[in-house]
């Protein structure tokens, strides 16, 4: 049971040519075991990755995105079964990228710019509630929160001193930022999704 993610650059023509390398970063710097990505369709890209990874990845890709004026992304996220194993994700098969590319399509008709589909129908209720809680937020953030998201997710574990260093910018004005972006309680959603989907992987 693994995940995929399946996303693409939201009006990526209106955008300055550089988000193309942030979307590259944002790509090489995810986080888990056994990721594997590939950018197609020229603004299109899909992730395979541990399934327990996949939503804290999607929130940091987000938060990469969005520290450029202007730019958003979509991401749908499935959980599942890969059937048929490729060195192209994109021409990989099976549960997972069925879900995937069920949940990316669900998007635009309810007009949400995250969602998943998984194997667990009640599981997805909640969480696509969540998560659409969560995007009133997220898909708020002014460059400056969602920079700070980067680094915070980037320094999991790490003090805001700490952040503010690396950041160049002032603990206050991190803290600042991160409250602006309500990342604790966005990091306890991811924290309410991993643990579930363990469990429910287990039975």
């Amino acid at each position: 049971m693994i995940a995929v993610i399946t996303g693409d650059i939201i009006n990526s023509r209106e955008l300055p040519d550089e988000w193309i390398g942030t979307l590259k970063d944002a790509l090489n710097g995810l986080f888990g075991k056994n990721i594997n990505w590939e950018i197609f369709r020229g603004d299109s890209f899909q992730v395979e990755l541990n399934a327990k990874d996949a939503l804290i990845n999607a929130i940091y890709i987000k938060a990469c995105i969005k520290t450029l004026k202007g730019a958003d992304v979509r991401i749908g996220i499935g959980i599942g079964k890969k059937t048929i194993n490729a060195e192209k994700v994109t021409e990989a098969n099976g549960e997972v990228f069925i879900n995937s590319g069920n949940a990316f399509d669900t998007l635009k008709t309810n007009k949400v710019n995250m969602a998943l589909i998984t194997p667990w129908p009640k599981f997805d209720e909640e969480l696509n509630l969540f998560i659409k809680l969560a995007l009133i937020t997220m898909d708020s953030w002014g460059q400056i929160a969602a920079e700070m998201v980067k680094y915070a997710i980037e320094n999991q574990n790490t003090k805001q001193d700490k952040i503010a260093k690396i950041s160049g910018r002032s603990q206050s004005s991190v803290s600042e930022a991160l409250k602006r972006a309500h990342f604790t309680e966005i990091m306890e959603l991811e924290n309410r999704y991993r643990t579930q989907v363990a469990k429910l992987i287990k039975k």
